[in-house]
């Protein structure tokens, strides 16, 4: 029973992603002439060219990334993705005679198409689905060259924006390749989520009394590993520590009036699962 509520979730956000999608199309993008990449950019240019209905010339020119992406990518997947595809085509026709365009101004349309194009696909993305078109080269170019699908789809389009800036103009070619830009990360932070965490590897001589701060005062738990200087072939502790954004200065703080020659690398991470986040108070293993 769990398996199939989990598959019917999977079905309902690819809709509801092909819907986001469907409104970014109709709100901001076609309206302004901005064709963002993809197949939907294709079909912003044969509306203007020769008033082809959108929706129908996405599911017309989807048919051959369909038939690889079922044979790479697999058949549940496949399903998924005719579900996203038909339902955005659907949506696009049929709500486009009940909205209007909320924007003129390209830069808006740009920036807001973008943002809901980028949510919509992205939700999509990451319960195993696709809405059609470029993304779904995008995802057949990651499987092979393992690269975000964020970039994927950026690389995989800017030749459809090359083409809109001949049929419209080049300053429409501008803002549709800064909306796609906006696009692909958008589809990255739904996918991987914002960088709200920072992550920190500590190589220190006073392993335990910055472990001991650090659990006093940021009340963050802290792991040590071996280490071993290539260079020196001196054994050190290397602590890993994860803190709130905002609590990076006082880890900083803590490291430098204990030990000044520390080294110390911080990044960002995006997600972080366990005690001390969402929601409790202490994390890391203790």
């Amino acid at each position: 029973m769990r398996r199939v509520l989990y598959v019917l979730e999977g079905y309902g956000a690819v809709v509801v992603g092909a819907l986001i999608t469907a409104l970014s199309l109709d709100w901001f993008t076609v309206p302004n002439r901005i064709a963002a990449g993809g197949i939907s950019g294709l079909a912003t240019i044969t509306y203007y060219l020769w008033g082809l209905p959108v929706g129908l010339v996405m599911l017309a020119l989807n048919v051959p990334l369909f038939l690889a992406a079922v044979r790479v990518l697999g058949h549940e997947f496949g399903i998924k993705s005719i579900i996203g595809t038909v339902a955005l085509s659907l949506f696009t026709d049929l709500l486009a005679p009940y909205t209007r365009a909320l924007t003129h101004d390209p830069l808006l349309a740009a920036l807001y198409g973008g943002v809901l194009s980028g949510i919509g696909l992205g939700i999509t993305f990451k319960w195993g689905g696709s809405t059609g078109g470029t993304d779904l080269a995008a995802l057949l170019w990651t499987y092979y060259r393992k690269s975000s699908v964020g970039w994927s789809l950026l690389i995989v389009d800017f030749g459809i924006i090359t083409l809109s800036g001949v049929v419209f103009s080049p300053e429409l070619a501008l803002w549709a390749l800064l909306s796609l830009f906006i696009s692909s990360r958008a589809v990255d932070v739904v996918q991987e989520g914002l960088p709200y965490a920072k992550a920190a590897y500590v190589i220190t001589d006073r392993a335990e009394a910055i472990a001991q701060a650090v659990m006093t005062q940021l009340e963050r738990g802290v792991t040590a590993f071996h280490g071993v200087g290539m260079y020196t072939q001196q054994e050190r502790p290397v602590l890993f520590i994860i803190v709130a954004r905002a609590e990076i200065a006082e880890l900083k703080r803590i490291v430098s009036e204990l030990d000044p020659d520390a080294f110390m690398v911080i990044s960002d991470t995006h997600e972080v699962l366990g005690e001390g986040f969402r929601g409790m108070r202490r994390t890391g293993v203790k």
